[in-house]
């Protein structure tokens, strides 16, 4: 039987999402990275180097597993083929951690190449709930969601999106990812208060917290438009909420998320050390 209330095996200190072109580095001098993130995706092949090499690193390093395929939050049913690449993925790697995106990113046949938010509805909440209870299951072990970036709101919504995100877990047992560049991102572009968000999300079933990078942008009437890139170093006021959610929630594993234009080790590294001072300057 899946155990729902298990916490994740990651260290309560910075991780990194793993870029091959890393491998040399981090076990030369890994500095304050203590954990390594793949996403799910890219190593669903049979053999090679890239699974070689992730064995070698998840003999030194807890591994966490994200999803970025899934699509949760799809019309239609999880593709049967991708739940089995996972399932055997997770088997042979055993993870400490294993997440998804509150998003969707198929239609049919069609695969998107982005993970796209959802309208918060009673619909929405029962399909999300399926679907990660299916995935659980087929997996063998519980699931963090991960609160996605938004560009706008559907005028269908009627549930707010921290209500949406605790009424899943409630329902299916999962625990969730808190991207706080996300809470930013979004807050922004809705002219919210991150500070609030924040202050109202439901800490004791974070697992796990994303950092990331954002590019600047406006809409045609001028005001703020950011886009959720993962293409350079957190900024300041995201840093700034960092630290206002592990006052609020207490530490917990944090990862430094960098995609594109993927940098050297060092500057990769430095990041991670920022969030471990501010790590050590909280609680337990």
């Amino acid at each position: 039987m899946l155990d729902r209330t298990t916490p994740t095996g990651l260290p309560h200190r910075p991780g990194v999402g793993y870029k091959p072109q890393h491998f040399s580095n981090i076990l030369e001098a890994s500095g304050p990275v203590e954990w390594l993130e793949i996403h799910a995706e890219n190593y669903m092949g049979a053999g090679g180097r890239p699974l070689a090499q992730l064995r070698h690193l998840a003999e030194r390093f807890p591994i966490s597993v994200h999803g970025v395929g899934l699509s949760i939050g799809g019309e239609g049913r999880l593709d049967p083929e991708h739940l089995a690449r996972l399932r055997h993925l997770c088997r042979w790697l055993d993870p400490a951690s294993f997440s998804e995106h509150l998003a969707w990113s198929t239609h049919g046949a069609e695969f998107l190449n982005d993970l796209l938010p959802l309208p918060y509805t009673e619909a929405t909440l029962a399909r999300v709930a399926d679907h990660i209870a299916e995935a659980q299951d087929a997996v063998g072990r519980r699931m963090l969601l991960e609160n996605p970036s938004v560009y706008l709101d559907f005028a269908e919504t009627n549930l707010g999106e921290i209500e949406f995100l605790s009424e899943v877990a409630r329902r299916t047992g999962c625990g969730l990812l808190l991207d706080v560049n996300n809470v930013y991102v979004s807050c922004t572009n809705r002219q919210t208060d991150p500070d609030d968000y924040i202050d109202r999300f439901p800490h004791d079933l974070v697992g796990e917290i994303h950092l990331g990078g954002h590019d600047e942008d406006a809409d045609e009437t001028g005001a703020p438009l950011l886009i959720d890139a993962h293409g350079s170093e957190v900024v300041d006021p995201v840093w700034t909420l960092y630290e206002r959610t592990i006052r609020r929630g207490g530490a917990r594993p944090t990862l430094i998320e960098w995609d594109n234009d993927v940098p050297d080790w060092p500057v990769l590294a430095a990041e991670a050390a920022r969030a471990a001072r501010i790590l050590d300057r909280v609680p337990a």
